[in-house]
């Protein structure tokens, strides 16, 4: 770890850091360059103890207590800078005051993330980091086993999903499904039913679903819901009971009642 004092927010150095406020320009960077932003000292800790390589940090020297004994091991350089440089240098006010840049790694394939695994949730092409993040979060304190994310899905890795997920990202495994929706048809042959949560009045309740492991739930994008061919692949179409006359909840808020809902149904299968 070496400590480097930075004044100047055009500093080439610090190029990991810069135009956090542009959502378009750093979801196509980040992954492509193999990095994410970690936000916060317990979400950086939670990434390095998950097994992230951190590629630099930035941060206000008051924070750099907090850091240091996890990253005495690597060989990162660490930028202190006052709180208005690193302002000019992110486009927003860093809250908690440190920010990490992290080595991103392969994802698994989808064999191998679900394998063993009992409860499954399916994003499809959510587009709200808030949301992706949330969810995770849910997944990670409810006991699910696996995460999959569709091609067109907010990326679990951007920094407000980490930040939101407190870095529960990290906790859940989880992969993307290149293979759309062919994903689907391969998590029906490893023997997982598959339930689409919607508010359909023509689909059964939650409380009538049969959500005994194994079981993937399929959660849409925000506007339209779950695409046709999703939908036609599914076992059934599970629907909450809504009251007051509200149609549906929140994708984020419905997948911690179902995840409940998983949860309650029963053990996963022993994997041996």
């Amino acid at each position: 770890m070496h400590v480097v004092p930075v004044a100047d927010p055009a500093d080439p150095r610090l190029t990991d850091f810069t135009d956090l406020t542009d959502v378009d320009l750093r979801s196509a960077r980040e992954p492509a360059e193999g990095l994410f932003l970690a936000e916060g000292e317990k979400v950086v800790l939670r990434a390095l103890a998950a097994g992230y390589a951190p590629r630099a940090v930035l941060c206000e020297r008051k924070w750099l207590g907090g850091l240091e004994d996890a990253l005495a091991a690597y060989d990162c350089p660490v930028y202190v800078a006052e709180p208005a440089v690193l302002r000019a240098v992110t486009g927003y006010r860093v809250h908690r005051g440190a920010l990490a840049s992290m080595q991103r790694r392969a994802l698994p394939g989808l064999d191998e993330v679900v394998a063993g695994a009992g409860r499954v949730v399916v994003l499809e092409n959510l587009v709200d980091h808030t949301n992706v993040g949330a969810v995770f979060r849910n997944a990670a304190a409810l006991g699910v086993d696996a995460v999959i994310v569709s091609p067109a899905c907010a990326d679990p890795l951007y920094r407000r999903s980490v930040k939101v997920s407190m870095g529960a990202v990290f906790a859940v495994p989880w992969t993307r499904a290149d293979d759309w929706p062919g994903a689907l048809d391969s998590l029906r042959s490893l023997g997982f039913r598959l339930f689409a949560m919607s508010p359909d009045p023509d689909g059964i309740t939650l409380h009538e679903a049969d959500l005994a492991p194994p079981v993937a739930v399929l959660l849409g994008t925000e506007g339209d819901g779950l695409t046709a061919a999703a939908l036609e692949r599914c076992d059934a179409s599970v629907r909450i009971p809504m009251a007051a006359g509200v149609d549906s909840l929140n994708v984020a808020a419905a997948s911690a009642v179902v995840l409940y809902a998983l949860q309650v149904a029963g053990p996963a299968p022993s994997s041996g």
